[in-house]
């Protein structure tokens, strides 16, 4: 199947994707702040540089894209169009966050994944709150 969009606009699409400070990221953030919890941002001492580190509870999260992360839900489709780039790119992010996850754990720190879809719609305030529940049970 044809990609939908010219190769500028493709170009210009995946040239705006930023990899932190991301939108979903802020969300989570912001509430965490809000409900009094203090972080570290994109920590690079850590395998993955987690998108949070909350070093009080000695706990990560990250904060990961459906489609980047192979999520699954409907925004964790396998692209159509150049399969020959977009699978072993996936799968090569996929290792790569089963590395870093056993490898932050082996070090001793709580493991939290929230997946973008999860902050899009009406559970977004429930699976929040959940994560507050998730790192102060952990602690």
């Amino acid at each position: 199947m044809a990609d939908n969009k010219t190769i500028e606009e493709r170009s210009r699409n995946m040239a705006n994707i930023k990899c932190k400070d991301t939108k979903p990221e802020n969300i989570v953030r912001k509430y965490l702040f809000k409900h009094g919890f203090r972080y570290r941002k994109n920590d690079k001492r850590y395998p993955g540089k987690p998108d949070i580190v909350l070093p009080k509870y000695h706990t990560v999260i990250f904060v990961n894209g459906c489609f980047w992360h192979m999520h699954n839900c409907s925004r964790g489709r396998m692209p159509l169009s150049n399969q020959n780039y977009w699978v072993p790119k996936i799968q090569r992010n996929i290792e790569r966050d089963k590395n870093n996850i056993i490898n932050l754990e082996s070090m001793g720190w709580k493991v939290i994944v929230i997946w973008e879809c999860e902050l899009n719609n009406k559970i977004a305030e429930e699976r929040l709150h959940k994560l507050c529940e998730e790192i102060k049970n952990k602690y």
